[in-house]
């Protein structure tokens, strides 16, 4: 393994300890929450500003002021509306 990599177990109820190396490179503290999410067959922990700017930062081409999710009822209506006349 990687001089970065732990190897970690998957202990009862699915806990998992973060090794104390980890945890003091990434300075994370007692009861920080981190969000988890499955990129293909890993799991990734992430602080959930980490999680916000990446977000942030994918919709950045969108003008201030415009709502996504008024744009997606839109489309979802729109949707509708050509299938209804379809039928």
């Amino acid at each position: 393994m990687a001089s970065n990599e732990n190897e970690v177990r998957v202990g009862a109820q699915g806990r998992v300890v973060i090794p104390a190396a980890l945890r003091k490179a990434l300075k994370l503290k007692p009861g920080e929450r981190l969000v988890a999410r499955k990129v293909g067959e890993s799991l990734v922990l992430e602080r959930r500003e980490a999680v916000e700017r990446r977000l942030r930062e994918r919709f950045k081409h969108i003008p201030k002021g415009v709502s996504l999710a008024d744009e997606l009822i839109a489309e979802r209506r729109a949707e509708a509306a050509a299938e209804a006349g379809d039928a």
